[in-house]
């Protein structure tokens, strides 16, 4: 998730809200550069933790066991070539958080006038979860469980740590807030100039492009806010996999889609590693959603390529 300048985007129990800020203060920058970026572990900004405890909660900075930093240093060493690039030149710091409500939160600090800089904090408990656990978690909470439990969700992501698909993800915002890959309109509502990667794809920074609008779609939690029954789910991923977003958690804005394409093409493509959402109903598959495969997501992955050049 990401906090922007701007449009900030704070995830209480993974639901975007839009608000405001003027952003996190800057903290020893000129040593930032020199850090391994899997050293650059500090606590998280003030206004982080505060805007955590305006939501109800008591979050508690969280300190690695070396076990848990030998995670966070793998997880680093599989970014592609140019998130590791930039994010050494614009990561400040990453942050762990116990009693934090989301999974996941990038914003930007205040670099006195210099390159853009941005703080990564990460709720802790992901560091005990594969990416199969922590994913199946996440799209569950998108629907309403039935009475009788005969209909289930699952993701299957493979066994790495969740933090490689949550890091990757996360440092694609930077990289996105970076490059301009998705614009960056002062306003959610502002009709801008699209980029190659969104233009065909949204027509506001949260609003998909006419085609791409369902009604079913838009009653889901990314874009609205609510659950919907998980009866439902068999048709609410037959009617995704009609669009070119590659994730529920895609459709909620232009920025989150680009974080979740990439992820989910670094993750397929490049570790080799699974991910496709199974629905059952008794045990039975009855539907399934492999985003990697489907025909309207394919044409999109060109777009990817810079992200791996040496």
């Amino acid at each position: 998730m990401m906090i922007r300048k701007a449009a900030f985007i704070l995830g209480v129990t993974l639901l975007v809200v839009l608000f405001f800020s003027a952003g996190t203060s800057a903290q020893d920058l000129d040593s930032t550069h020199t850090k391994e970026l899997s050293q650059r572990v500090r606590i998280a900004p003030e206004s982080v933790f505060e805007s955590f405890r305006e939501a109800g909660m008591k979050p508690v900075n969280h300190e690695l066991t070396p076990a848990e930093k030998q995670k966070v240093l793998h997880a680093f060493a599989l970014l592609p070539p140019l998130h590791q690039r930039i994010l050494n030149q614009h990561l400040q710091s990453i942050s762990f958080m116990d009693n934090m409500p989301n999974t996941a939160l990038t914003s930007p600090v205040d670099s006195a006038g210099g390159p853009k800089m941005f703080n990564i904090t990460f709720r802790a408990g992901l560091l005990e979860e594969t990416i199969s656990e922590w994913a199946t978690w996440k799209e569950t909470t998108c629907f309403t469980p039935a009475a009788d439990s005969s209909y289930e969700v699952r993701v299957e992501g493979g066994t790495l740590d969740a933090i490689v698909y949550v890091l990757m993800h996360e440092a694609t915002h930077i990289v996105d807030a970076v490059m301009d890959i998705t614009p960056h309109p002062a306003e959610r509502n502002a009709i801008v100039e699209p980029t190659p990667f969104t233009k065909g794809i949204w027509r506001k920074m949260n609003v998909p492009a006419e085609p791409y609008l369902d009604s079913l779609l838009e009653q889901t939690r990314f874009r609205s806010g609510k659950t919907v029954p998980i009866s439902l789910a068999p048709e609410v991923y037959q009617k995704l996999a009609q669009t070119p977003y590659p994730s529920l958690y895609a459709m909620a804005a232009w920025f989150e889609d680009i974080a979740e394409l990439a992820t989910i093409y670094h993750l397929t493509a490049k570790l080799n590693q699974p991910f496709y959402v199974v629905v059952t109903k008794d045990k039975v598959e009855v539907t399934r959603f492999e985003p990697m495969k489907n025909g309207l997501v394919k044409p999109r992955l060109d777009q990817l390529a810079s992200f791996y050049a040496r």
